[in-house]
């Protein structure tokens, strides 16, 4: 497969040239960043809203996450284990233009989580005409659950995974007499990737449904290496959530889930292959 290799829709595959291919990538490089500026444009006229209820939300006792956690523990008889709170520190900004610095991150990261959809799309539309034909079977829809599964990740570590991870950190002391004072800047760099990094790990079914099509895994490969997976799983998530198993059961449980997804879709593709091979071959 060649990325130098393009088809319009109506006429056979035809080659291009080395410049028309970059400026064929430029063209939506070009569409993706107005995008992303049309979606920094939003969460500037919103920004009041969006530091101090959505970026700051978990720094604040009535945390969405807090109260239903809370809730949750006090109905299964688990009392106050599951109450979390507000972060144990102080907020400050060290730097002449730190505040402003993280501002333009902030519009700018949140532009781009506003146009994901429409970024994948342009970087599919740039793809899509390279592929061969069986190598696109199976792909319609791909722009709706790439951008589902990345906007659900996305709330799982805006909601779960980072709140216990600033909680941990926040709560975590040498000594008493150590007092926590983090920057702006510090937080700000702690919260985007969990948060960003989470959209990106829900793409593991998706990912590993294509690498299973190009023969790169196989069912039998994830099988194999389950108890692996889910072994790193658990460590990885009990390192960032509180010191409690349930805490790490409620972080592990959407991974675990979504491996054992990527098995299933790995089974499907493997059904579907050993199909085509036992059809004749007609052309």
């Amino acid at each position: 497969m060649s990325l130098f290799k393009r088809k319009p829709a109506s006429e056979p595959k035809a080659e291009m040239s080395f410049i028309e291919h970059i400026d064929e990538l430029r063209k939506h490089l070009f569409r993706s960043v107005i995008a992303i500026v049309l979606g920094a444009v939003f969460m500037a006229v919103y920004n009041n809203f969006i530091v101090k209820k959505i970026l700051m939300g978990p720094t604040h006792p009535d945390f969405l996450t807090y109260q239903y956690l809370c809730k949750l523990g006090n109905s299964l008889g688990l009392g106050n284990k599951l109450c979390l709170t507000a972060i144990n520190v102080k907020m400050q900004s060290n730097a002449v233009a730190g505040q402003f610095s993280v501002y333009l991150n902030i519009i700018l990261i949140g532009g781009f989580i506003v146009a994901f959809p429409y970024v994948f799309w342009q970087f599919w539309k740039f793809v899509k005409p390279a592929l061969k034909r069986h190598e696109l079977r199976g792909t319609r829809g791909v722009i709706f659950w790439v951008s589902t599964l990345f906007f659900i990740g996305v709330l799982f570590g805006y909601f779960i995974v980072a709140p216990y991870t600033i909680n941990f950190f926040a709560n975590f002391s040498l000594d008493d007499n150590i007092q926590n004072f983090w920057t702006i800047a510090s937080y700000f760099n702690t919260m985007v990737p969990l948060i960003l990094g989470s959209g990106l790990a829900f793409q593991l079914p998706l990912v590993l449904y294509f690498l299973a099509k190009i023969d790169v895994v196989s069912a039998a490969f994830l099988r194999k290496y389950r108890k692996h997976s889910i072994l790193i799983i658990v460590v990885v998530t009990s390192i960032i959530t509180p010191p409690d198993m349930l805490s790490t059961i409620i972080c592990s449980i959407p991974l675990i889930f979504l491996y054992e997804i990527s098995i299933f879709l790995c089974v499907k593709v493997e059904k579907k292959k050993q199909k085509e091979t036992e059809l004749p071959d007609w052309e």
